[in-house]
Order: structure tokens, then C-alpha cells, then sequence
């Protein structure tokens, strides 16, 4: 199944390290990736990423010229960009939180610290393949949800369809708002019961 999804997908390598780019391209060729193309910096990237995009890009963020955080800010907010979407895995050698925030504060869907294992990658792509968050559009925030828990919601929001359905949400919606009241009633002292 997983050798099926990466054959068909084009993968973007970009790093400076030729070394780490042939590491990459083996890891990604054992996990059955077949079209992968590569650039030696952002620029170089930039240029590919223009003439043929990539469906998935795996960007180091120590580069000379244009580095891998420029380079993902100008694929989510240039207005030349042709995939503001495109799934990117960052790739560094620090793990400190405040540059994990900057990366995904810059739009990065997934993010993986050197060395690189096989079984890392594996999980990185499989979490932007199968499990994409997605992405949104504020003022100061162009990118994949920076959230990873679920939020669980009580009623569903999407507008019924039929009566019954309509009929089934407002009990639901009833049940939900006794429920809580009751939760709030119970932390009440007996004087502030009375007084309610």
C-alpha cells in the first residue's frame, strides 16, 4: 500500500549536503518513492518548485542564500507560488521548541530532527499522506492547523438535512445545555442554588 502512494508522488529534496540528499533519496526509494527530483538551496528550489511542482517537499532549513523557513513562507504566501498547499517536511539538526514554533508558525506540516531514520520519515510521511491537518487562512497565518489534538464538539454543526435529523440535533442540542447547566448547578453552594 504505502510502496503504491510513493511511486505516484512527486517528492522535492532540497539540502545543501549532498551527502544528506543521497541518504534521503535511499531512505525514500526503500519506502518506494520513485519520481524524486533534488536542489542544492532555496533558490534552486524555488525555481523547480515554479516549472514543475513537487506534491511533496522535504526542505532542509540550514542553507546558504535562501534557507528552508524563507523558502516555505514564499510557497505559502508568494502570490507566484503554484501549490500554497504543498505538504512540506522540515528537516534540522536543533530541536529546541522556540525553532520548532518558527517552523510552524512559517507553515511547515511536519518536522523531523537529523539524524534522519528511516523509521522517523516513515511516520512524517505518512502523517502528511494519510492524516493532513488542515490548513488555515487568518490575517497573520497562512498554513496547516498548528493544533494536533482533536477537538471534541458536542453537537455537530453542519445543518441537518432532513426533519428527523433536524428533530434528533435539537434534542441533542437540549440534552448537551441541561447537562451542562445541571454540571453548573451541582458546583453551586445550597445558598447560591436557592438564589438562582
Amino acid at each position: 500500500m504505502w510502496q503504491t502512494y510513493l511511486q505516484k508522488i512527486k517528492i522535492l529534496v532540497v539540502d545543501d549536503q549532498d551527502f544528506l540528499r543521497s541518504v534521503l533519496r535511499q531512505i525514500l526509494g526503500v519506502l518506494g518513492a520513485r519520481r524524486i527530483s533534488e536542489a542544492t538551496d532555496g533558490e534552486a528550489a524555488w525555481v523547480k518548485i515554479l516549472s514543475n511542482p513537487p506534491d511533496l517537499m522535504i526542505v532542509d532549513w540550514e542553507m546558504e542564500g535562501l534557507d528552508g523557513i524563507e523558502l516555505v513562507r514564499r510557497i505559502r504566501h508568494d502570490k507566484d507560488s503554484p501549490d500554497r498547499f504543498l505538504p512540506i517536511i522540515m528537516l534540522t539538526a536543533y530541536s529546541e521548541h522556540p525553532r520548532i514554533t518558527v517552523a510552524r508558525d512559517a507553515g511547515v506540516n511536519e518536522f523531523v530532527v537529523k539524524p534522519i531514520s528511516a523509521k522517523t520519515l516513515f511516520s512524517r510521511l505518512n502523517a502528511v499522506i494519510e492524516h493532513p491537518r488542515r490548513f488555515i487562512n487568518t490575517n497573520d497565518f497562512f498554513g496547516p492547523d498548528r493544533r494536533r489534538r482533536d477537538v471534541a464538539v458536542g453537537v455537530e454543526r453542519r445543518k441537518p438535512t432532513t426533519d428527523d435529523e433536524t428533530k434528533e440535533a435539537k434534542e441533542a442540542t437540549g440534552e448537551a445545555l441541561a447537562a451542562k447547566e445541571a454540571g453548573q448547578n451541582a458546583d453551586q453552594t445550597p445558598a447560591e442554588n436557592s438564589a438562582a
